[in-house]
């Protein structure tokens, strides 16, 4: 894989994102870093990358969360540094760069490295924080492949800091919900399940997503993670095959990476799933059939509002931020030992079966054969 230099990362980041400009347009305001109320034993986090997801989710996230805090930042930019430090309150010893991050070792206000960055920097950095002894939250999906999947693994496992993955959606009352009555059976057993997760990217051709050396791949590296998971959560169950086909429409903007996969499941309960994810269509829901009725959530993976129904009623939940309720659930975890709800072993899982579609596509849409087990599932 080729190697992609701090400077080419920042350039690159800043064409797809408009570099300092998503910070410096929105309106600075001093609130200090426990500017709401804090468990006394809140723990630390520092944001590693601050693009979008840092900026309008993750950071406005951690001012309401109980178990944790926004305690430092990691940033190639120093425009950023400046603008975050002025609204978050953030002192200069707590703010790093790509460079002197490994410093963040002899930082006791820091406990958790988030690890916000372009897929092609994941496991680097979070092999780093877990090297200086600090938990880590990894974004989806975890990394370029599953041999990096296992590095993190690995070292986190050497250093005995907990791991966690990005996957928000675990920690909301909907798709709780969803795990709940596949637990239960409430309707039964799953005949057939199908998740889609896609959006249309229209006007940034440069953008870091698109760019395979720092992606990975396109929609299904993307989305596609979501539409996994949703299969998953949604049979209780992990896959046991899967065929897969691509196509593009647009193949002028669409240069390096996939636009559309859909992929066909089997699963060993007899349940089929198929999937669907894209950069070039909007979707996004999850449906089963059962014995004894249905289930849906459309939206199943936006931020707020979810929305979900069964054939015995609707689903209404208070909405509320999913990052929050994520980052909260992940300190709690260190904290108090608390179930992980999205473990290393479940980005792991979900990057075999990335894997295993693409290799589906290379080789004809062949079927290709999956023996997980029991990987990543979890009950919370």
């Amino acid at each position: 894989m080729k190697k992609i230099s701090r400077r080419t990362f920042n350039k690159t980041l800043s064409k797809g994102l408009g570099g300092a400009a998503l910070v410096s347009s929105m309106p600075l305001a001093a609130c200090g870093l426990n500017g709401t109320s804090k468990n006394q034993n809140s723990l630390g986090i520092a944001l590693v990358g601050l693009g979008s997801y840092s900026t309008y989710q993750l950071a406005p996230a951690l001012q309401d969360t109980h178990y944790c805090h926004l305690a430092g930042i990691v940033t190639g930019t120093p425009e950023k540094e400046q603008q975050w430090a002025k609204r978050y309150n953030i002192p200069k010893t707590h703010i790093y760069n790509y460079e002197n991050f490994d410093a963040i070792a002899q930082n006791d206000d820091i406990d958790i490295v988030y690890v916000v960055l372009p897929n092609s920097m994941h496991a680097d950095f979070s092999i780093r924080a877990a090297k200086a002894g600090k938990h880590v939250i990894c974004e989806k999906p975890m990394a370029m492949n599953v041999e990096e999947c296992n590095a993190i693994i690995d070292a986190c496992k050497k250093a005995q800091v907990k791991l966690g993955i990005g996957y928000r959606l675990h920690s909301e009352p909907y798709t709780q919900e969803v795990k709940r009555l596949v637990r239960e059976k409430t309707f039964g057993n799953i005949n057939y399940i199908s998740a889609d997760a896609a959006y249309q990217s229209l006007t940034n051709p440069n953008q870091w997503r698109l760019n395979k050396s720092l992606s990975g791949g396109g929609a299904l590296m993307n989305m596609g993670v979501y539409s996994i998971q949703s299969l998953i959560y949604g049979s209780g169950q992990n896959p046991v095959s899967v065929t897969a086909q691509e196509f593009s429409t647009r193949p002028d903007y669409f240069k390096d990476t996939d636009e559309t996969i859909t992929a066909q499941f089997e699963f060993p309960s007899g349940t089929v799933g198929q999937m669907m994810t894209s950069h070039n269509v909007r979707a996004n829901r999850l449906f089963a059939s059962c014995d004894k009725g249905w289930f849906e959530l459309d939206p199943a993976s936006t931020y707020i509002p979810l929305a979900g129904r069964t054939s015995r009623r609707e689903l209404n939940f208070p909405q509320e931020s999913q990052q929050k309720l994520q980052m909260d659930d992940f300190a709690r975890h260190v904290l108090e030992g608390t179930p992980n709800k999205a473990p290393g072993e479940m980005g792991k899982r979900d990057m075999i079966i990335v894997e295993a579609i693409y290799n589906s596509i290379a080789g004809g849409n062949k079927k290709i054969a999956l023996d997980l087990g029991h990987m990543g599932i979890t009950d919370s």
